[in-house]
């Protein structure tokens, strides 16, 4: 048995030094050889079956014992972890103190512990307020104007007509500042809605009586606030060339329009969108009762530093999931870091690190909880939720595999713990929940 020194370093985290003697080596280069022999020519020798001398002779000693020490490393490190009843978080960080032939090996392992509750908040006296659930006309009034905007046909105009407040215009643009192009600032077949006010003031305005093939230069002042630091509050040269003007033929909002869409009639379109908004604006609530909830008893609660190592784990899994949504909306990660929210990656790692304590926090009361009030799924409940998972896959053997192994299996009794215990949770921290489904107006 290899000799293990344990030393307790600060943020719960624990350092490992372990001796392997020259004795408890030798299993290992002999495995070491004989894969060695399997993959490199040894003279006089079938594949796999050379000596330890001849091996020695061919590649060298030291190649041996480089060969054989992941294998030393990954039993070795078990051993010291199962005899000392150490229960790590994520991977050691191994560092080769001592390798050379003939002597002990010796290397250390840092690992990160399981930070745990000192003292669990009251869960059984904590609450937290709900919120009025309501839908106003003017959320009605809005939604109708996008589905109408969805519905607008864009009708070209001949030649010689002027551009009105109403219409969109296609446009080459080039922004100069000092005579010079602002960087960014050129678009080539850019539309111009000259009824919507998001652009820069005064933009739509100077476009108005605009018509196509025509030019145009004039000066406008960046907001104060602008994103661009370099241009807030700068006086630019607009040179606009007008390539294309369309009319915007909006249907009315009427019983026709609501036909259109599939609904008997106005007063039922705007029934349906009262009753998507709500079950939205529910959901929503929901949500926001449950962060409220869990970052509470958190906060409410005593815990163990958290080390590093698990920090940094859930930052980069946080890392994982935004750069798994910019892609899934056709963005390349490294371009959404610099043009739209221009930070470095290390920027954002430490905006998220305040976000990540939490999340790991609250991960820590939600098994405290389960552990304390015995709350897990029935292998009942577990199998069924696997059944129905992997219908969803037809004859695909593979996924099914995957879906019915021990390590998915242990990660869905997890995720429906987790249900249950924030299910528990708000029967007891939760004030009454109230749902208002009716309309509200706004006050004249």
């Amino acid at each position: 048995m290899s000799q293990v020194q344990i030393e307790n370093l600060p943020k719960n985290s624990m350092k490992l030094t372990i001796t392997v003697s020259v004795e408890e080596t030798k299993p290992h280069l002999e495995r070491a050889v004989e894969h060695l022999s399997e993959h490199k020519e040894i003279p006089g020798f079938r594949p796999g079956k050379a000596t330890y001398e001849a091996v020695k002779q061919t590649v060298g000693e030291m190649a041996i014992y480089e060969e054989a020490l992941e294998h030393i490393v990954r039993q070795t490190f078990v051993e010291a972890l199962t005899a000392n009843n150490i229960d790590p978080v994520g991977s050691p960080a191994i560092d080769v103190v001592k390798l050379a032939p003939g002597n002990d090996i010796i290397y250390t392992a840092t690992v990160a512990l399981m930070p745990t509750i000192e003292q669990l908040g009251d869960y059984k006296t904590l609450k937290i307020d709900t919120k009025t659930i309501g839908v106003e006309d003017k959320d009605i009034d809005r939604a109708l104007q996008d589905l109408r905007r969805m519905q607008t046909k864009e009708v070209r105009i001949g030649a010689g007509a002027e551009a009105t407040k109403e219409d969109k215009l296609v446009v080459d643009m080039n922004i100069k500042k000092d005579n010079v192009s602002v960087e960014g600032g050129q678009a080539i077949g850019h539309a111009v809605y000259l009824a919507e006010s998001h652009y820069i003031p005064g933009l739509t305005d100077a476009l108005i009586g605009s018509k196509e093939g025509e030019s145009k230069t004039f000066t406008l002042k960046f907001p104060e606030e602008h994103f661009q630091k370099h241009l807030a509050g700068q006086e630019c040269l607009f040179e606009i060339n007008v390539k294309e003007l369309y009319k915007l033929e909006s249907p009315e909002l009427n019983d026709a329009f609501a036909t259109s869409l599939g609904q008997k009639d106005m007063e039922t379109l705007k029934n349906l969108i009262k009753e998507n908004m709500l079950r939205e604006k529910e959901g929503e609530e929901q949500f926001r009762q449950e962060k409220e909830m869990l970052e509470l008893l958190a906060k409410e609660s005593r815990i163990q530093d958290i080390p590093d190592l698990l920090l940094n784990k859930e930052i980069n899994k946080m890392i994982h999931e935004l750069q798994h949504g910019v892609e899934e909306q056709g963005m390349v990660f490294e371009d959404y870091l610099k043009d739209v929210i221009k930070k470095s990656l290390a920027d954002v790692k430490l905006d998220f690190t305040p976000q990540a304590l939490n999340r790991i926090k609250v991960a820590l009361v939600i098994k405290e909880v389960a552990k304390l009030e015995n709350i897990k799924p029935t292998t009942e409940e577990v199998d069924e939720e696997l059944d129905h998972l992997a219908e969803h896959y037809g004859e695909n053997k593979k996924a099914k595999d995957q879906i019915y192994s021990p390590a998915y299996r242990e990660y869905t009794e997890a995720v429906m713990r987790n249900r249950k215990v924030i299910e528990f949770l708000k029967g007891l921290m939760i004030n009454g929940i109230e749902k208002e489904s009716k309309t509200k107006t706004e006050e004249k």
